[in-house]
């Protein structure tokens, strides 16, 4: 039997593995040593030389911010990398952190701005940073009730920096609403910190814009316990931040809201042929229930009116069609035309009217002549109208319709002057 013979092997021969196929070991702490020995090693807070250390040891194959940069960004916010809760991790029974952060260093809004210049450079030098950036804040706000007020007072500030610049997304922001943090204001707090930073350096317009692009708009009484959510604790909440335009824009939103609500019930209302009397009285509840101008509700009046009925497509037939369907809400348009500002609007509302549909062009000053005749527009604004105060839309058209009328509303004016001198 043939024995099996052993091949023949080279001494101190070894296998060759290709450099991209090492895998290194994922090593945090080992990082966050390094970091932390190489700020101590830049000694005091001088934000240059910091920047420029941290520059050069991004270029550090052991430690690559690719790999480690949502580390390197929580030793720069916190001093240290964070545990679940907000505490600086420990090893063992000590804590490894650093002063050097802006947790720490940023003292004042100046120290937060320079701070902001400092994580602005490295995203320039390192792109992929600001999508980290933008994952780590997620995590670090559900930890507000981890930090101390102080410091939760500099993480607010760095974020406004950061939200209002676009450094970090807007819509970031709402994930501090959870209810650990609700409870006991520590959201409310912060956010209002944000806007008050925000209205600082940017002005109102900013504070507004980012309550539209975070989403907060419709999730601030979100802030509050379930049990204080109320529009007056919102609105007192923000006059004490001194935040008085964020309560107007809501306000405001609010009623335009309230405004599409009467409008689809006012369509509604005269589609089904409701009283008019009944129409008027639903109209003042909603005017005084949300603070209406008299000139808002006889707009919404008009188009309601004059969107109730399907127009007649030929211009000699539309006039007569008109008038007999305005005639029938007479009662509706004098109950909210009690004041010359109103009437103004509403005789600006038609003039608009006519113009944009135009088979209403010829019968513009037929309408006028319907209202004046039946006292929803006065004589004085009329003339007000016709000298200073028409909208443009149409109006060298409108003009010589009109001129025979005013010519009349003129005469008539300076004869009744006449008889009142003679009389005196």
């Amino acid at each position: 039997m043939s024995q099996k013979v052993e091949l023949p092997s080279l001494t101190g021969h070894r296998t060759k593995t290709r450099k991209r196929d090492e895998k290194k070991i994922y090593d945090p702490t080992g990082f966050r040593d390094f970091l932390i020995d190489g700020l101590a090693g830049v000694g005091g807070s001088d934000l240059e030389q910091i920047f420029k250390w941290l520059d050069t040891a991004g270029n550090k194959t052991d430690y690559d911010y690719r790999r480690y940069g949502e580390a390197l960004l929580e030793i720069l916010i916190a001093g240290g990398l964070l545990a679940p809760g907000g505490s600086i991790a420990k090893d063992g029974d000590k804590v490894v952190s650093t002063d050097i952060c802006i947790f720490q260093d940023a003292t004042d809004l100046d120290k937060i701005k320079a701070w902001d210049q400092v994580i602005i450079k490295l995203m320039r030098r390192y792109k992929y940073l600001e999508k980290m950036l933008a994952d780590e804040m997620k995590k670090i706000l559900v930890y507000l009730r981890g930090f101390s007020e102080d410091h939760r007072q500099r993480l607010a500030q760095i974020t406004a920096l950061w939200v209002a610049s676009g450094l970090i997304p807007p819509n970031t922001l709402p994930v501090v609403i959870n209810e650990h943090q609700v409870k006991d204001s520590v959201a409310l707090n912060f956010i209002l910190n944000i806007f008050s930073t925000v209205k600082e350096e940017k002005g109102t317009s900013a504070v507004i814009t980012l309550l539209k692009r975070s989403g907060l708009d419709s999730q601030l009484d979100q802030l509050f316990p379930a049990n204080k959510r109320t529009p007056e604790n919102i609105k007192n909440s923000l006059v004490s931040a001194q935040l008085p335009d964020i309560v107007t824009y809501l306000t405001s939103q609010e009623n335009a809201g309230a405004k599409k609500d009467i409008q689809r019930s006012l369509r509604i209302s005269i589609s089904d042929e409701q009283p008019v009397k009944e129409i008027i009285v639903e109209m003042r509840e909603s005017v005084k229930k949300y603070s209406l101008q008299e000139a808002e509700a006889v707009t919404m009046i008009w188009s309601a009116v004059m969107s109730a009925t399907e127009w007649n497509k030929k211009e000699d037939l539309v006039l007569e069609q008109a008038l007999k369907h305005l005639k029938g809400f007479i009662p509706l348009f004098s109950a909210f035309t009690t004041s010359a500002k109103s009437e103004m609007v509403l005789l600006n509302k038609i003039q608009e009217f006519c113009y944009d549909n135009q088979n209403f062009l010829k019968c513009f000053n037929k309408i006028v002549l319907l209202f004046y005749k039946t006292e929803v527009l006065s004589e004085e604004v009329i003339l007000k109208w016709y000298k200073d105060s028409h909208a443009p839309k149409g109006w060298t058209v409108f003009m010589t319709q009109m001129k025979k009328m005013i010519e009349w509303l003129e005469h008539a004016e300076s004869e009744s002057e006449e008889e009142d001198s003679d009389e005196e």
